[in-house]
């Protein structure tokens, strides 16, 4: 027996340039139904196989700042010459709609998201090393050597700020850490609060 509807969790998940967060998510989206993926806006060019209105809102420098003066974003980052940002009202009307919204933002984006909603769950992304973080990204094929140099100066910068998140988790075995991304999740549903909302005619039978 249910109540109303639940707000969704609104899940943040960061990790360096290369740590694997982006097939891990894909992954977990289609393990998971009722994870909604918010799709964020961004200036910098699509990469091969990247469509529009899937991956990112790609739009360009004029269009960003439209949005962003009159305070359309959740958050927004430049992040290796590029702009992002996570528009407010699609993020608002999939949690209201009871959805869990994942958010894959950097660790700036998820220190502003976490000042609106303090109740977010944050999950932080690790590489097993330096070495395999460049071996990845060199694997890619498409960035040139001083891009991924880039990349790697700023992956230490950005992973120094594990500490600031909820949850870590080490992308070494990629089924491993599917495994613990599920877990997190099915976790924060079943918490005291959520539960006896969703279940208040339920428990209010029972006790």
């Amino acid at each position: 027996m249910l109540s109303n509807p639940v707000q969704g969790n609104l899940f943040i998940i960061t990790a360096a340039s290369g740590a694997g967060k982006t097939s891990l998510v894909s992954e977990l989206l289609a393990k998971d139904s009722q994870v909604k993926l918010s799709i964020s806006h961004t200036t910098r060019q699509p990469r091969p196989g990247e469509q529009n209105g899937v991956h990112y809102h790609f739009v360009n420098d004029a269009q960003f700042m439209a949005i962003l003066n009159v305070g359309g974003f959740l958050e927004s980052a430049d992040v290796h010459s590029a702009k992002y940002g996570t528009a407010q009202s699609a993020v608002d009307a999939a949690l209201q709609a009871g959805n869990d919204v994942i958010l894959e933002i950097d660790w700036q984006g998820a220190a502003q998201v976490r000042n609106i909603y303090p109740q977010s769950i944050s999950i932080f992304i690790l590489p097993p090393s330096v070495e395999a973080l460049a071996e990845r990204l060199n694997n890619r094929g498409q960035d040139s050597i001083d891009v991924i140099a880039k990349r790697l100066a700023a992956a230490r910068a950005e992973m120094s700020h594990v500490v600031e998140f909820d949850y870590v988790t080490i992308n070494d075995n990629f089924e491993v850490a599917l495994q613990d991304l599920l877990a997190i999740i099915r976790a924060s549903r079943l918490k005291s609060p959520v539960q006896l909302q969703r279940y208040a005619n339920l428990i209010q039978n029972l006790t």
